[in-house]
């Protein structure tokens, strides 16, 4: 597989608590070079990264990161303000004690509520895949097809595991035909990287694949 196409799905992320503007900037700088398809940063620096990118990278933001439980109404107004200041996509955490609870209907009005704020920004749905059993992750499947969200999207990477290839095929087997699926957490090699676009999924969260590709090259040939 190209490593240009590659790149062209990955997310490139930084959202650790000590990111500075310095290595935000170095981000989208990469980003650019590589021409990801985006960088996903935190929602305080969405503003200044889009003024400092323009039209040359989409800018993602994370909504009720990365514990997914605040309330409905803040994870709206963390929505509606991240588009306001420049966001291109949205990455939201479900409210997981309610989808183990079985509170269907709150995890799903909470999905439509933050995809009507997004309108035609792209909402990804981080639904935490390592705190759910196989159940929990189908019935999310079904839960973001109707709720008409944009992509589904195993982890947040702040959690006790990341993306497996298992739940990919899980959500490849269970989305409805409109849904894309973004693995995300602990993508560490350009091989991982690789199986997991061939199992299906449209995206891939890491920043590791761009730091492999500029160790290995001087970024001359992009």
């Amino acid at each position: 597989m190209d490593i240009k196409d590659i790149l062209a799905k990955c997310d490139h992320t930084l959202l650790g608590q000590t990111a500075t503007w310095d290595e935000i900037k170095g981000i989208c700088d990469d980003g650019i070079k590589y021409s990801t398809a985006s960088v996903c940063i935190p929602p305080s620096f969405v503003k200044r990264a889009k003024d400092y990118v323009g039209d040359k990278l989409a800018i993602c933001t994370v909504i009720g990161f990365p514990n997914g439980y605040n309330t409905t109404a803040c994870k709206e107004f963390e929505t509606i303000d991240a588009l306001k200041n420049g966001a291109d996509e949205i990455d939201m955490v479900i409210n997981i004690g309610e989808l183990k609870a079985g509170n269907y209907d709150y995890v799903l009005n909470e999905i439509k509520t933050l995809k009507k704020a997004c309108g035609d920004n792209i909402l990804k749905v981080i639904i935490e895949t390592c705190l759910l059993t196989d159940e929990e992750k189908v019935k999310m499947c079904q839960l973001v097809t109707e709720a008409g969200a944009d992509y589904i999207k195993t982890s947040t990477g702040f959690s006790k595991a990341g993306a497996t290839f298992s739940d990919i095929a899980l959500f490849a087997a269970n989305i409805g035909a409109d849904v894309k699926m973004k693995a995300a957490g602990g993508i560490s090699s350009i091989e991982d990287a690789e199986e997991f676009v061939r199992l299906g999924a449209s995206r891939l969260g890491t920043s590791r694949i761009v730091k492999i590709v500029k160790a290995q090259d001087d970024g001359s040939a992009y």
